[in-house]
């Protein structure tokens, strides 16, 4: 019998169970993966705490992975039994001994790239793909704003965009962050603890302000992001670590200077298995080239999974953390 984490209702981390369960055959379009890695994402903990709803409850966690193929379905055509794999998009479930997806949903890992590598960088690398690379394309000489420069994406960002040529202001809750984030590749930092970010973001950019602002912190963070960015410039909304936008008045975008916003999600971008191959061979070659550097800074076992979210949604991570079934 395999392993999961569920949850039957929503609440904090002490909602999670670690249960026996019977994994499903894939249905035609399915492949069925033993995993060896399991990413731990915010996103996971939207789903736990209700803000996001699942399909059905009792629900599974987790929508990123990486593994092997034990089983495909009839009508699977890129992928055979004992194939290196890993997946970034759902459905949700990964949290577990063995995961079943649809085929368009899984990408080929390359041997250069270990299980915990994958696990540890599909979702917050391509959100970082898409985000530097089609929301707001980046040319190279941009200054941007991109906000918890330190955390899982956040790092991966800051390399991503070194590695273009941009210079990315970070903001960071600590001195000790704001080390870690000036590492990575973060041409400055902002200390949002005792430091004005619209303020220091005009002191940094002479006046200009930035042509983009990353923003996946949300609520506390979103009219700091507005009051960062240049007039005709755009918010890149993506995350609700703090809570969700709500509440917008559109007049606000007026008054500070005909601003754009977007909520961008990586199943829009990855929509299709082609889109989604594409952008995972895009950051599997800065991977293996030295441009990015994927960071476990933690491991946890599966079942320990209630603590890896509590300490994630308490900040006290860095980079990525993966759960071992």
């Amino acid at each position: 019998m395999a392993k999961r984490i569920q949850f039957r209702a929503h609440g904090g981390p002490e909602v999670l169970e670690y249960v026996d369960y019977q994994p499903a055959e894939p249905g035609p379009k399915e492949v069925r993966v033993t995993n060896k890695a399991i990413g731990l994402n915010f996103i996971d903990t939207y789903y736990r705490s209700g803000l996001y709803p699942p399909p059905s409850l009792p629900s599974g966690v987790g929508s990123e992975g990486a593994g092997v193929v034990e089983a495909v379905g009839s009508d699977v055509t890129r992928f055979k039994i004992g194939d290196r794999v890993a997946y970034g998009s759902g459905p949700l479930g990964a949290y577990s001994d063995v995961h079943v997806l649809p085929e368009a949903n899984l990408v080929k890992l390359p041997d250069a790239i270990s299980f915990e590598q994958a696990a540890g960088v599909m979702l917050k690398g391509l959100t970082v793909q898409y985000l530097l690379r089609q929301t707001y394309e980046l040319k190279g000489g941009e200054t941007i704003l991109f906000h918890a420069a330190a955390g899982g994406v956040g790092s991966l960002a800051c390399q991503w965009a070194r590695a273009l040529g941009v210079k990315l202001i970070g903001t960071v809750s600590s001195a000790e962050k704001a080390a870690l984030a000036k590492a990575n590749g973060a041409w400055a930092t902002i200390d949002y603890s005792h430091e004005n970010v619209a303020q220091r973001v005009l002191e940094l950019t002479d006046g200009k302000k930035v042509p983009v602002v990353y923003d996946g912190v949300g609520k506390d963070t979103w009219l700091t992001s507005l009051d960062s960015v240049a007039p005709r410039g755009l918010v890149v909304s993506f995350g609700n670590a703090s809570g969700a936008v709500d509440g917008v008045n559109l007049g606000i975008l007026a008054g500070k200077g005909s601003l754009y916003v977007t909520r961008p999600t990586l199943g829009t971008y990855a929509n299709n298995a082609e889109n989604l191959q594409r952008m995972a061979d895009e950051l599997f070659e800065m991977i293996i080239g030295g441009k990015l550097t994927v960071e476990i800074s933690q491991r946890y076992p599966l079942a320990d999974a209630a603590k890896a979210q509590t300490e994630l949604s308490a900040r006290r991570t860095t980079g990525s953390v993966v759960l071992l079934p």
